[in-house]
């Protein structure tokens, strides 16, 4: 997780070196100003995408995975400019995630059954051309694993991308089809408008060639998608919960918290939002958090000087604050810490502000439990009921077995940091559109596809 801050800051200036000489491409690939049109040449660059063989569709994914290894610095500084969120050095390792372990085409695979009249196979095949609400938390990595995944299993793609985050947007779509037309594709695989809105997005959803929706957002695009009168696969928000009982390293996971917390400012909705611990074990913890792990214990005055600075009066997220570092939180309340404090914490109960809504900010609140079942039972409160993410640090397995079935979510993380679900540390794939409230779970390519059924009958069993 060790990050060399001085090889990045010199990478990053070399980039933005090359940015301003020209290097970044002139050219957009994919991008229209009318939402109709963008859907248009989706539709007949599916018609070419679905009769590439598999192979072929492989080889342009190859080429997507270099073209985002070779431009995550570029990815990595656009999305921090233009939005203001995250750091560079955590979003460079996510486009290396990206490229690595964001399943291809070996996820498409064929289920057969043979018996005494014949043979069945069970096909996944396209749906065409699919609608995508993609976030500006995570704006090229999000295009980036779709257009893989919806792309090995013969789809093209329309984006519909946050307005914030339109220019990285674009920057990524123009990238994976210049993959595409490098190996002799078609151009056109993923696009998206110049100027998204409220209306282009309406536009997609109701379009009569676009038969699945996937939103990767908060709960209201969500339920947008899911009343569109179409298939919907939706990612939306989640509070993800770390409980850490008597038997845990506490040492371990202290360090394993505070790094999936303050991982990109604690953009992935996947990361440890809130932690509920043992009482008998929080100072324990605390010393290891503050004193190891930079972590800033903040008094009940600067509590409820976050609280109102990081939350509206209307109860919403002030969106100035959502991404930003702990120094920089600590000092829109006049506290200024050194550098070396990358995370804000407290002890409080479940109801406090800053624990029981999602925040996406390095800010992470302790609450107290007096036994483990006490635990499990405040953190599958706090979470929402979500079903997205949330973690263990505990070295009893039926403890452990107890809590997963309790908060029942799409990913649980036992002992470790959150960002092992993602494939980085852990033995996983990488997503960045996690389906929790539509049940798929982790999307990749097979989650794009529909089953086709072909039978033989009383033929080709050989058994």
């Amino acid at each position: 997780m060790a990050v060399n801050e001085s090889m990045v800051q010199d990478i990053v200036k070399e980039v933005m070196a090359k940015m301003q000489l020209g290097a970044a491409p002139t050219t957009s690939h994919g991008v229209f100003s009318d939402m109709n049109e963008a859907v248009a040449a989706a539709k007949k660059s599916q018609q070419i995408v679905r009769r590439l063989s598999m192979d072929q569709r492989e080889q342009i994914i190859s080429v997507i995975r270099r073209k985002t290894r070779e431009n995550a610095e570029i990815l990595a500084r656009m999305g921090v400019d233009e939005t203001g969120m995250g750091n560079v050095p955590h979003k460079i390792l996510k486009h290396q995630l990206v490229a690595e372990k964001v399943p291809g085409t070996e996820d498409i695979r064929t289920e057969a059954y043979s018996g005494d009249r014949g043979l069945t196979l069970v096909e996944l095949g396209p749906f065409g051309v699919i609608g995508a609400i993609t976030p500006c938390t995570n704006p090229s990595e999000t295009v980036l694993c779709n257009t893989m995944g919806m792309f090995a299993a013969g789809n093209t793609v329309v984006f519909n991308p946050h307005p914030a985050a339109i220019k990285t947007t674009i920057y990524a779509i123009n990238m994976v089809n210049e993959a595409s037309l490098e190996c002799g594709g078609p151009d056109n695989i993923a696009v998206t408008v110049e100027k998204p809105t409220m209306e282009t997005s309406a536009i997609m959803m109701k379009h009569p060639d676009i038969p699945l929706i996937a939103a990767t957002g908060g709960p209201g695009v969500v339920t947008a998608v899911l009343s569109s009168g179409k298939r919907g696969i939706g990612a939306g928000a989640g509070n993800p919960p770390a409980l850490v009982d008597e038997t845990a390293d506490l040492h371990k996971a202290a360090e394993d918290i505070v790094n999936g917390c303050t991982f990109d400012n604690n953009l992935p909705c996947i990361a440890e939002k809130e932690i509920v611990a043992v009482e008998s074990i929080i100072d324990e913890l605390l010393h290891y958090m503050v004193n190891e792990q930079g972590c800033y214990l903040a008094s009940k005055e600067e509590q409820d000087k976050l609280a109102a600075t990081v939350i509206t009066p209307k109860g919403a997220l002030n969106r100035k604050c959502v991404g930003r570092s702990a120094k920089v939180l600590l000092s829109m309340i006049g506290v200024e810490v050194p550098d070396n404090i990358r995370c804000i914490t407290f002890v409080g109960e479940k109801e406090h502000p800053l624990i029981t809504t999602e925040l996406m900010m390095p800010i992470l609140g302790i609450v107290p439990a007096k036994d483990f079942d006490d635990a499990v039972e405040k953190a599958v409160w706090l979470e929402h009921g979500n079903r997205h993410s949330a973690h263990i640090h505990s070295k009893n397995v039926d403890r452990i077995t107890k809590y997963a079935k309790a908060i029942d979510t799409a990913i649980l993380v036992k002992n470790g940091p959150s960002y092992a679900a993602l494939g980085f540390g852990g033995e996983s794939i990488c997503t960045f559109t996690i389906a929790s409230r539509t049940g798929e779970g982790l999307t990749s390519a097979k989650s794009f596809t529909k089953k086709r059924r072909c039978v033989m009958t009383d033929n080709l069993c050989i058994r």
